[in-house]
């Protein structure tokens, strides 16, 4: 893998997006990390004498020096000062061998066997002990190990799709329609809990082994579903909720009329929404407020039984609703000034 590409590799994917954009390159939107990679890289090559000069890309094209090579000779030449090291101290050795001469008859055996006989016991015994390379060698040594383990972590990080995943789960919460899909969703549990509420089918025996206590099984009780109370309370708030709002942001979409200032860069015009977010949060907070705090009943269509019982099942009542309405037109007047 070359430098430029592990340099890549490293980017993340909204990074990868914005230089993609930067360098003009096309088709990119639906490609993944990987494959935007590849497109960058053939691009940036494709392009060198006029890219290289951008200060975005000079970690691209930087040359890996020559350090290695130059620590490899200065470890060589230590080890080859090393290995001479013995062979002046035999020399040493030898020339006092020389200049000891024994002046007494009596005497010549013993200061012989003495001098030749233990520079060689004491080379032996150095030679059997393992010297350790030079430091230079040892640093060489952990930057490899250290660089392959953080590879391998690296490569097992990508292996995930951790990475991907955690992207994806960001573009997707980055909109306002997630947003009021949240505040339909705890709607939509507070009124699970009235109109279609858990009941015990049986019970689950208690165990020694584990230790647990007796516990029911429960299920929804899907008798309710026979009942007036279900139908009227779910009625109301699909209504409520979806309904009308939807209905008054998809005939009021004020995104349809919006002049949008030509962008400057090869980015795509994203889509036109078919409704308005900012039209569906008013209208909600609008209706929710008619019925459940002015008593408005449109002639009969909503009784006060329903209003009730929904009210006490969202959990915190309609202020909860119009709470949530209030975070939907926020978010939708940022996107929108975003977009711009």
């Amino acid at each position: 893998m070359s430098t430029g590409s592990t340099w890549l590799h490293g980017q993340r994917k909204p990074e990868l997006v914005e230089m993609a954009e930067r360098v003009g390159l096309k088709d990119y939107a639906g490609l993944k990390k990987a494959e935007l990679e590849t497109a960058l890289d053939e691009h940036l090559r494709a392009n060198q004498s006029s890219l290289s000069k951008d200060s975005t890309f000079t970690e691209y094209f930087r040359r890996p020096s020559s350090g290695l090579v130059k620590k490899e000779a200065s470890s060589a030449t230590t080890l080859g000062e090393e290995i001479k090291k013995p062979r002046q101290r035999r020399i040493t050795q030898a020339k006092a061998k020389d200049e000891v001469e024994p002046t007494d008859s009596s005497e010549p055996e013993t200061y012989t066997a003495l001098v030749t006989r233990t520079p060689r016991t004491s080379l032996s015994f150095a030679s059997a002990i393992p010297l350790p390379p030079s430091p230079s060698v040892i640093v060489d040594q952990i930057d490899q190990q250290t660089a392959r383990v953080r590879q391998s972590m690296s490569t097992m990080w990508e292996r995930s799709g951790i990475s991907e995943y955690t992207d994806t789960l960001r573009d997707v919460l980055s909109h306002t329609f997630t947003v009021e899909m949240i505040s339909l969703l705890v709607e939509l549990y507070g009124l699970q809990k009235v109109v279609l509420p858990m009941k015990a089918i049986t019970m689950i025996p208690a165990s020694r082994i584990f230790g647990t206590p007796a516990m029911p099984l429960l299920a929804p009780d899907f008798f309710k579903l026979l009942t007036a109370e279900f139908w009227t309370t779910s009625s109301l708030w699909f209504m409520a909720s979806l309904v009308l709002p939807y209905t008054f942001a998809y005939f009021f979409n004020l995104t349809l009329k919006a002049k949008h200032s030509p962008s400057k860069t090869h980015k795509k015009a994203a889509p036109e929404a078919q409704y308005d977010p900012l039209t569906y949060n008013i209208s909600k907070a609008l209706i929710t407020w008619m019925v459940y705090s002015q008593g408005i009943r449109f002639g009969g269509l909503v009784n006060d039984v329903s209003v009730y019982s929904l009210d006490q099942a969202i959990p915190g009542g309609y202020l909860t609703v119009l709470i949530g309405t209030g975070i939907g037109v926020l978010t939708s007047i940022y996107e929108a000034v975003l977009r711009k």
